[in-house]
């Protein structure tokens, strides 16, 4: 039989020494907050919390922001970690392919989740790139990435793949259009749905108040 308490002990422990000191703003800070926000959601979801607990602290052990694309280093961590704590095969499957279908990858490009536990991480993910948290991890990733902060000659790109997405290095005030301000829209659980509205309208005014100091009307 499985501890289940002793294996989220150990990934806790094991992610934390992996991302521990990130710049990117894909820190152990940043599984950690997706890690509690996803039990908050699983919670009122009915969703299976072994499972969730593994796929948010494992979600972004090697992201592919981070690794030039490869969206399958992530998943294959994972399965080894995971096998090598004598997780079942069931669990360890579930677990790999949320990690794999986890991330956004372009306005126009769609990445279901097949499964309620799925469903649960994703939108705890997708809320740490929304509000107050997530205006600072798209500054620290552009300043990681040397990207400029706003330049008014380059617009915003929905990319309808996930190559163009990949590939974009437009400014950073872009990726509030590009990505930030559409995740509301496509939160899945009702959970998620509620806590994204506050979060969503605080970008929205930090947008203004940027303009407006951009322009120096305040």
């Amino acid at each position: 039989m499985m501890d289940k308490e002793v294996i989220i002990k150990q990934t806790a422990k094991h992610v934390r020494e992996i991302l521990f000191g990130d710049s990117s703003g894909h820190d152990w800070w940043h599984v950690y907050r997706v890690w509690k926000n996803s039990i908050k959601i699983a919670g009122n979801e009915n969703a299976d919390l072994f499972v969730v607990q593994l796929a948010a602290l494992l979600h972004d052990i090697s992201d592919w922001k981070l690794n030039d694309g490869d969206v399958e280093a992530g998943p294959r961590l994972a399965r080894e970690w995971l096998e090598k704590m004598n997780v079942e095969e069931a669990v360890v499957s579930q677990v790999c392919e949320i990690i794999k279908n986890i991330s956004f990858k372009g306005a126009g490009v769609k990445t279901p989740m097949l499964t309620t536990e799925g469903m649960v991480v994703q939108d705890a993910d997708r809320l740490d790139a929304m509000g107050a948290i997530g205006i600072a991890r798209t500054f620290a990733y552009g300043g990681y990435k040397n990207r400029e902060i706003h330049n008014p000659e380059i617009k915003p790109e929905l990319h309808d793949t996930f190559e163009k997405y990949k590939n974009s290095t437009g400014p950073v005030i872009n990726h509030f259009y590009e990505k930030l301000l559409l995740l509301k829209g496509l939160m899945n659980t009702a959970t998620a749905k509620r806590m994204a509205e506050g979060r969503h309208k605080y970008m929205e005014q930090f947008l203004e108040r940027f303009y407006k100091e951009w322009d120096g009307k305040c």
